[in-house]
């Protein structure tokens, strides 16, 4: 059952990534500007002849059918050749491959913030209803789903860099450049996992395996966190896997705003330039690690409670 299971979230992963390579190659295409005008604005464009220019669209193969470069790029894709950037004249891959260490980071540490905020308060307002906690819990989740994720990276740094002198406002050096950006990110998820956390544990308190934990006489510390806060953690599991993805959008507006030099900053400069390979080499790039990650926590969803593979056609 297990073996369909895992076939099945594999075919859905293979239609989704397909998915999303026609929408960003489609979008690319449709936007005005020619790339190659792009690349050689400023200076060097009034000594370049119109044909050289055509010349280079011909060695680019921008005047093939779309079809074709659609086919290619496919191709490239699938055997991890996502071509040459076009401003920067270095392989898609290398340049992913050297910026991809700082967005991780920046991803981990924001879901490593959004767990231990979101799960503390979301079990304290569960444990505690209608007290301040609560109320502050629900305040947190209208706040993460509200704020402007620039707006609150640029708060962060105004009181805990320039008020509170105790983290730099920019940069990436260091674990301590790492706090703010990441605390930033993780605070939009937080509240969102602190409802679904005190949600998920008031039902699960309730459950006739909890009333019988207590009817034994167990220390509170082992019903909260044996029986309830265990089985109460699944939906919350799931819910991670989404909130990595919000995680890598917010990391081009986040790593803008902290300057810091991640996928981000090179998806942002590759769109601004029209770097057709580029941008589909790191859109792709980040919807395949999303589709990942979600295959993970499903994985393990399915093998920690056998009903949610029961209940999932294969």
């Amino acid at each position: 059952m297990f073996a369909n299971y895992l076939a099945g979230r594999i075919a859905q992963l293979g239609i989704v990534l397909l998915l999303v390579s026609v929408a960003v190659f489609s979008i690319m295409h449709a936007l005005p500007g020619d790339p190659v005008q792009l690349m050689l604005s400023g200076a060097e464009s009034g000594s370049v002849t119109p044909e050289r220019q055509e010349q280079l669209r011909e060695e680019m193969g921008l005047n093939d059918p779309l079809y074709v470069q659609y086919g290619r790029f496919l191709r490239g894709a699938v055997t991890t050749d996502l071509g040459t950037s076009v401003r920067l004249r270095a392989p898609v891959l290398d340049l992913i491959l050297d910026r991809l260490g700082s967005t991780l980071a920046l991803s981990l540490g924001g879901i490593l913030f959004a767990v231990i905020i979101g799960v503390t308060t979301g079990v304290m307002a569960a444990l505690k209803q209608g007290s301040w906690i609560d109320g502050f819990s629900r305040v947190l989740a209208y706040a993460g789903v509200s704020l402007p994720l620039f707006w609150l990276g640029l708060l962060l740094i105004l009181v805990f860099a320039f008020w509170l002198p105790w983290f730099p406002p920019a940069g990436s050096e260091g674990l301590r450049s790492l706090v703010l950006p990441s605390l930033s990110l993780g605070l939009l998820s937080a509240g969102v996992i602190a409802r679904l956390t005190r949600a998920s544990l008031l039902e699960v308190l309730v459950e006739d395996y909890v009333r019988a934990a207590w009817a034994k006489g167990l220390p509170k510390r082992i019903v909260y966190l044996r029986h309830a806060l265990r089985n109460a953690f699944l939906p919350v599991l799931t819910i991670l896997g989404l909130q990595f993805g919000a995680m890598l959008a917010g990391a081009v507006v986040t790593e803008t705003v902290f300057s810091r030099p991640g996928l981000g900053r090179l998806v942002v400069s590759a769109i601004l330039w029209k770097d057709y390979p580029l941008v589909q080499g790191i859109v792709l790039f980040m919807a395949t690690a999303y589709v990942l990650v979600n295959l993970l926590v499903d994985l393990l969803a399915a093998w920690l409670d056998p009903r949610v593979r029961d209940a999932t056609p294969a």
